[in-house]
């Protein structure tokens, strides 16, 4: 038997199931995504990040942005946006 059979068995014996796990509870977050049209939580503990402005208005547009500070804040879904269309541009320090 393997590693993971073992540790189920070990489990099961000591009589932890998984109802004993914590209750899944949504995420309530406190930071908005500055994407206009994006409802999720841009907060750091779901994966959210803080992009220069200028690098967001190049996918987004200024107008695609809610803020006008110098760093927006972003969901992990429109960060995954953002890599994805600047994934073949050169870097700017190379």
């Amino acid at each position: 038997m393997g590693f993971k059979s073992n540790a189920r068995k070990k489990r099961q014996q000591s009589g932890a199931d998984s109802s004993s796990k914590k209750s899944s509870e949504e995420f309530v977050g406190q930071v908005k995504c500055d994407v206009s049209g994006c409802k999720n939580w841009a907060d750091k503990k779901v994966g959210g990040r803080k992009l220069a402005f200028d690098r967001a208005a190049d996918v987004w547009g200024e107008s695609g942005l809610s803020s006008d500070s110098r760093r927006v804040k972003i969901c992990k879904s429109c960060y995954r946006t953002w890599k994805k269309a600047k994934k073949d541009e050169p870097t700017e320090w190379s």
